[in-house]
């Protein structure tokens, strides 16, 4: 047994374009992911106590001062275990850290937590998009874009899109009614509390645009975000306390008592005859 469904999903899903960073390095730019956000999906994803990870070796590859501060520069190697049901599937990474600072042992730690934070990046990176995989395309296909353009003009750009769990588009509509009752349809047939949150996350964009589309032009009769987000939580609630089934011997009790009643009603029928 390997990954559930739910995480094959999230695990080819697109990284979300918010989480991506650029900075400058040798006249070029670099785009990456923070090492906080890449932890946190990996908690998300295979669950806090569904992962490990060990720094299997550390190097100081350079001490020394500049500009007037201590620095330093660090390799290390990561090694992450994934628990897949009843496999466990094993990654290794590299990466290295520079530091400053006043104090050489502050510059020396700061490499070493960059070294580390680098690595682990490197090896979760190898599971899919959602851990950086997706940078390595330089076109960003595998990127969840978001729209830069003022609401007012996003309006003109219909049709409006429902994309699935996974990002994917999957029906447009001209309005923000067929939008809004197709997006409720998808949160109700959604069969985990992961999948459910996934579909809210994927249009969550979408609804905040024409919400705020809707008031700014005076064609909002109700609250078009409240609704939804009341329909999300109704959804939520009946996943995590679904209707309970009658035991066992309550059903049997039950049934006993109805039997007992058609016993009753046919005897004081036989006796009135």
């Amino acid at each position: 047994m390997g990954f559930t469904g739910t995480q094959t999903r999230q695990l080819r899903a697109k990284l979300d374009g918010k989480y991506v960073r650029s900075r400058n390095a040798n006249g070029c730019t670099l785009h990456y992911v923070e090492g906080w956000h890449v932890v946190s999906e990996a908690n998300r994803i295979f669950g806090f106590a569904g992962w490990d990870r060990r720094t299997l070796t550390t190097a100081c590859v350079w001490s020394g001062m500049r500009s007037g501060s201590h620095s330093a520069a660090y390799m290390a190697t990561v090694r992450v275990s994934v628990r897949a049901g009843d496999a466990l599937v094993v990654r290794e990474g590299s990466g290295t850290g520079e530091a400053n600072a006043p104090m050489i042992g502050l510059a020396d730690e700061r490499a070493l937590k960059g070294a580390e934070t680098d690595a682990t990046k490197r090896a979760l990176a190898t599971f899919g998009n959602p851990f950086g995989l997706a940078l390595y395309d330089r076109e960003q296909r595998k990127v969840r874009h978001h729209p830069s353009k003022p609401v007012t003009d996003q309006m003109a750009n219909s049709p409006w899109i429902l994309r699935s769990s996974a990002g994917e588009p999957t029906t447009s509509f001209d309005n923000s009614a067929g939008f809004g009752d197709a997006l409720r349809q998808a949160m109700t047939k959604a069969e985990s509390i992961e999948l459910l949150f996934a579909v809210w996350e994927q249009n969550l964009a979408t609804v905040r645009a024409l919400s705020c589309s809707l008031k700014q032009n005076g064609k909002l009769k109700t609250d078009f975000g409240k609704s939804l987000v009341a329909h999300l939580k109704s959804c939520a609630i009946a996943l995590v306390n679904p209707e309970p089934e009658p035991a066992q011997d309550e059903t049997e009790a039950m049934a006993g008592k109805v039997r007992a009643g058609y016993e009753k009603n046919g005897s004081t029928a036989a006796s009135e005859k």
